[in-house]
């Protein structure tokens, strides 16, 4: 698996397009080669997969039984205006204007690498989102992170 990381200041050019930040886009799986998909975050935002993880969770939601109501609205949600898009030479790509409004994305973004995936803000969106309490950041660690066996490296 490609690692996508980072938190990158972005701005889109006067035609709507995005340029991936040349980090991330030289960890996108060889296999996805230059296809991704965009699609409407759970937040305010946008999420960007290579084509190989996506395909991961597609599955999944496809895989929903749609004789029941609860998933059939979940699937319907999830997969609205999902859209693949193709990297330029140059790393850009259009954002779709719906997703802009969604994203309430204007002149620039964040663009952060969350492993298999990559989220674009707002950058006065994303601000709201990220945890300002020490604290409380280090307390989620604990909880999602625990007191579980440690690596050690031997001899």
């Amino acid at each position: 698996m490609n690692f996508l990381s980072g938190e990158y200041e972005c701005k889109l050019d006067p035609k709507g397009r995005l340029v991936l930040p040349s980090k991330i886009k030289a960890n996108l799986p060889d296999e996805s080669g230059n296809q991704v998909v965009l699609t409407r975050g759970f937040e305010p935002c946008l999420v960007l997969y290579p084509k190989t993880e996506w395909k991961v969770i597609y599955d999944k939601v496809a895989g929903l039984n749609e004789f029941n109501e609860e998933y059939r609205h979940f699937q319907r949600n999830f997969f609205r205006g999902n859209t693949e898009v193709e990297l330029d030479n140059a790393g850009r790509f259009i954002l779709p204007r719906t997703m802009v409004r969604y994203a309430e994305i204007e002149k620039e973004a964040i663009v952060v690498g969350l492993g298999n995936r990559v989220e674009i803000w707002n950058p006065d969106k994303y601000d709201e989102f990220l945890i300002k309490d020490q604290q409380n950041f280090s307390e989620m660690a604990q909880k999602f992170l625990g007191d579980g066996p440690t690596t050690t490296i031997t001899e």
